[in-house]
């Protein structure tokens, strides 16, 4: 596979901006659903039932959703540290 492998590959569907842009609307549009649901709670079209007191704040799980996310992305940088091998780690010879 010589260097100009990567140019020989058709175009991804990400490359196109179009389609990123789609996207990113398909996710504002089920973001704004998802408040839209819990703004009809907090009007009282419907009632929460969770398990514990906070479950029923506004918002409750798209913030603990958020903090979810970041903790995994830290804990992955964490563990990228602890698990990395040297780039030639499996061209070296002759090494254990």
């Amino acid at each position: 596979m010589g260097a100009d492998a990567k140019h020989d590959e058709p175009p991804r569907w990400l490359d196109d901006p179009s389609n990123v842009r789609r996207l990113l609307r398909a996710f504002w549009v089920v973001c704004a659903l998802i408040v839209l649901v819990d703004v009809l709670a907090l009007v009282g079209v419907y009632d929460k039932h969770g398990h514990f007191r906070w479950e029923e704040w506004f918002g409750f799980h798209a913030f603990y959703g958020f903090l979810a996310c970041v903790a995994l992305v830290e804990a992955a940088k964490l563990l990228r540290r602890v698990i990395m091998r040297p780039i030639d780690y499996y061209e070296r010879e002759g090494e254990p």
